[in-house]
């Protein structure tokens, strides 16, 4: 009845209701019921349930005794006034979270954008790429491994997040979380290789990284977020500097940690989908710029890995359909130079690189299968740089090779031999000419080479981490070996380089000594029978024994294949080259067998006798009747050396003549010994030297 009061009672609740100041114009109810919220009172929860339904009840009552039954009133909410005092929450990772959670995200960065810069620095890329690891499979193997390592890394910084109860993991919903963090890793292995690609040296790639960390995190914190905070700051210029994916993340986070702190102080959930139509909230703009910015950076990355000087190899078309054109305009610079600098070229020419160049001339006109390289007129310019001038590293070198030849390259430091052999490798592109491998030209088909080519680089490009074993069945697989053939040809390299017993193969290269990891190289070189192998001075730092079993493998390997080997031991190139060329300032100065190289720069007995002070005029008396046009060549303290020339005397003259002396004067010591190779070298670089001069 209006104008009345009453008191409920059950079990659980006493609720007391005033309707003294109720009529037919306004409703006026006051209710007084148990709001105890002690943890010991059983029946507070049914209270607090029955209280808005009993203020429910009353509300209709009035309605309905006003309007008629048809007529009802819903109340959707009630609260109690004054609210109960709870407990203060502060979740601290909300509002610093942004910037500490900054750095534990971007410290990937430095660890990828390291590892390749290491790669390049120690020209591991390129020597995958000389084993037939193209550029496709390599980068997608590396994304996929970094992507991994990244989305595990993530993956446990969510889950410690979420079990020691942040709100900054726990209050905002996991799916967003997931989508950002994902978009985010993907942006960030995409920057690391495109930053890769401006960086030789680890050193400076690694604190140039760490300092982009900390700088992007502080610069965050305390600058964009007084941005973002200011309603006045343009919103454009905020989306500006969002383009730096460090300024995405930490957006992103200081979102994240904005919705968390806001749900723990309001008792409300955190960020939702619903949530990113939000005009303040900068969440969906940074995903779309990050994921732009991934599709921007990763083929612009690919691109330059191509075509930077820094990164190795080769430079690549930037076109396929200008490849024609490129192969015209480099025809064309080889005989603009050949024109600019045939004076050169004809001053140093000599008879043998003149049938040399005829040899190859005709092969180039009816190729000849049986010959698996030929360099035509191959040249490299370095340009001098302050000042400096240019520098003619390899001068219109021709050469023909066929299979089942190992060709030698000797010269002295500086000649040009590894210029020649890096052009021929595909680490350094030539100024001019060009050169083919079974067919296939150096300049536009240097990944089809790489599948038929081994190499042994003048410099060990290892792994430290990997084992021995590890080596070899890695680029034996890129040579397509597989299974039980991959297994022996590795046991079998092994065993040829003597690095098998002993369990020396299954040890960290890192552990390896200079002569084990020379082996090493070798046999890598000859992992997978390639067709074509390029050896710069492979016996370097071997002592006696291993270089002799080197050159077993060596010999036994060229049988079916085309080896060219350069080297600084004559002994090694008397071994195992059938044919040398002495090179000499860019281009070779004689071609020919061992034999034919002595016998053509070489022909003279050098004798040599040791005598008394006194009776050196008597000993070059004796010499002059074996040979009248004798030439010493050495004298010091009644030692002396002279060359005889070979058709001047006979070797038993020579004895009588000796044992003649014996009885008119005392000899010390005497020899008479032919003409060594490396006297030939000697002879060869200095005459050579002298003429440029």
């Amino acid at each position: 009845t209006i104008g009345s009061s009453c008191l409920v009672y059950n079990m659980f609740l006493f609720t007391g209701y005033n309707f003294l100041n109720t009529n037919k114009d306004s409703l006026d109810i006051s209710i007084w019921f148990n709001s105890t919220y002690s943890n010991n009172t059983a029946f507070t929860p049914i209270a607090l349930l029955r209280v808005p339904r009993l203020v429910n009840m009353a509300s209709n009552a009035y309605i309905k005794f006003l309007r008629g039954s048809g007529v009802e009133m819903l109340l959707e909410y009630v609260k109690d006034m004054p609210k109960v005092g709870t407990k203060l929450k502060f979740d601290l990772s909300s509002l610093l979270g942004a910037l500490f959670f900054t750095w534990i995200v971007e410290l990937l960065f430095p660890v990828v954008l390291t590892y390749l810069v290491y790669e390049k620095q120690q020209k591991l890329k390129i020597m995958m790429k000389m084993h037939g690891l193209k550029d496709g499979p390599y980068w997608m193997i590396t994304y996929t491994y970094f992507f991994a390592l990244s989305a595990v890394y993530m993956i446990l910084f969510i889950i410690f997040g979420s079990v020691i109860g942040l709100r900054f993991f726990t209050a905002n919903n996991y799916s967003i979380q997931i989508v950002f963090y994902f978009i985010y890793i993907n942006l960030q292995i995409a920057l690391a290789f495109f930053a890769a690609s401006f960086f030789s040296s680890v050193k400076i790639a690694t604190v140039v990284g760490y300092i982009y960390v900390f700088g992007s995190g502080l610069l965050g914190a305390f600058l964009l977020r007084f941005f973002v905070e200011d309603n006045g700051f343009p919103k454009g210029w905020i989306v500006v500097m969002e383009i730096i994916p460090g300024f995405s993340l930490y957006r992103g986070l200081y979102e994240f940690g904005q919705y968390a702190f806001s749900g723990t102080a309001m008792g409300t959930s955190g960020m939702e989908w619903t949530n990113l139509s939000d005009p303040v909230n900068g969440m969906r703009t940074v995903l779309i710029i990050m994921v732009i910015e991934w599709a921007i950076l990763l083929p612009l990355a690919f691109y330059l890995d191509q075509v930077s000087s820094l990164g190795g190899g080769l430079r690549k078309r930037l076109l396929i359909s200008l490849k024609c054109f490129k192969k015209r305009a480099a025809s064309f610079r080889r005989y603009s130079f050949g024109r600019q600098g045939s004076k050169v070229v004809v001053e140093m020419e000599n008879p043998d690189t003149t049938q040399e160049r005829e040899v190859v001339e005709q092969l180039l006109l009816e190729p000849s299968a049986n010959h698996a390289i030929i360099s035509d007129n191959l040249t490299k310019v370095y340009h001098g740089k302050d000042g400096n001038p240019d520098k003619l590293a390899v001068r219109g070198l021709s050469l023909a090779l066929p299979k089942g030849q190992c060709f030698g390259m000797l010269g002295p430091n500086g000649a040009g031999k590894t210029s020649f052999i890096s052009m021929m490798i595909g680490l350094i592109p030539p100024t001019s000419g060009t050169a083919y491998v079974h067919g296939m030209d150096i300049r536009t088909d240097m990944n089809e080479i790489y599948t038929n080519m081994g190499v042994c680089p003048q410099h060990d490009l290892l792994w430290e981490t990997l084992t021995g074993r590890e080596h070899l069945l890695f680029y034996g697989r890129l040579k397509n070996l597989k299974g039980a053939e991959l297994l022996k040809a590795t046991d079998d390299s092994l065993k040829s380089v003597n690095l098998f017993r002993g369990g020396v193969g299954d040890k960290q290269v890192g552990k390896y000594s200079g002569g084990m990891k020379r082996r090493l190289s070798v046999a890598i070189s000859l992992i997978g029978d390639p067709k074509v192998v390029f050896m710069d001075e492979p016996s370097t730092g071997l002592d006696p024994a291993s270089r002799n079993n080197l050159w077993s493998v060596v010999k036994e390997a060229k049988k079916n294949r085309a080896i060219i080997l350069t080297t600084h031991s004559m002994e090694e190139a008397e071994v195992l080259c059938d044919r040398l060329g002495i090179f000499v300032d860019g281009g070779f100065q004689c071609i020919g067998n061992p034999k034919e190289l002595k016998a053509r720069y070489g022909g003279t007995y050098v004798f040599t006798m040791t005598t008394s002070s006194e009776h050196e005029q008597e000993v070059e008396q004796l010499v002059r009747r074996l040979s009248p046009n004798a030439n010493r060549i050495y004298h010091i303290s009644g030692t002396q050396k002279f060359e005889l020339p070979k058709q001047e005397v006979k070797i038993a003259d020579v004895f009588n003549e000796v044992e003649n002396a014996k009885g008119r004067f005392s000899i010390h010591a005497w020899g008479l010994a032919d003409t060594t190779l490396e006297d030939v070298f000697i002879k060869v670089a200095k005459g050579a030297q002298a003429f440029n001069v």
